[in-house]
């Protein structure tokens, strides 16, 4: 990519790029962060609703509260995807949807629910993967290098 900013452009190839730049749509800034804001807040909201729910209602302490109150919104996004709701969300809201358990959610459900007709095992399952792989790879690797830091710090601590 570097050498293409490099390169020489032809007259031809500078006038289409000023043409292009002024029929480009004007991004709204503002408004798109309002709504990502919004989106992304009541996400949290019902988030934090759902667990608060878990501790009054079912006696979870405020640490074991956040596993069932993930699995639960992890199960709306899910509805809300297969219903065909969350991708209208999406569209109103932009980047707030991408909130990591939602987002990813809906990702590999959408995923799962477009190659359904390819079968369980090549469809469902070999697509939703394809997206959810890179994820997961990177989290173990992470949590690997993060591990390996923390071991680390306490072994020099410890001399």
């Amino acid at each position: 990519m570097s050498s293409k900013k490099n390169k020489k452009l032809t007259k031809a190839q500078q006038e289409y790029q000023a043409f292009a730049k002024e029929r480009e749509p004007k991004r709204k800034v503002f408004r798109n962060i309002f709504r990502a804001f919004i989106i992304g807040g009541t996400i949290c909201t019902i988030g934090q609703g759902l667990q608060w729910i878990f501790i009054e209602y079912f006696d979870f302490t405020e640490i074991t509260a956040g596993n069932p109150a993930t699995a639960v919104l992890i199960m709306i996004s899910v509805l809300l995807t297969g219903l065909g709701v969350y991708d209208k969300i999406a569209q109103w809201a932009g980047g707030g949807t991408i909130i990591p358990i939602t987002g990813f959610a809906n990702t590999i459900s959408s995923a799962a629910i477009e190659h359904a007709s390819e079968g369980y095992v090549l469809g469902v399952g070999g697509n939703m993967f394809k997206l959810a792989g890179s994820v997961i790879v990177y989290g173990v690797f992470s949590s690997f290098v993060v591990a390996l830091i923390k071991i680390t710090i306490q072994w020099l601590g410890g001399m």
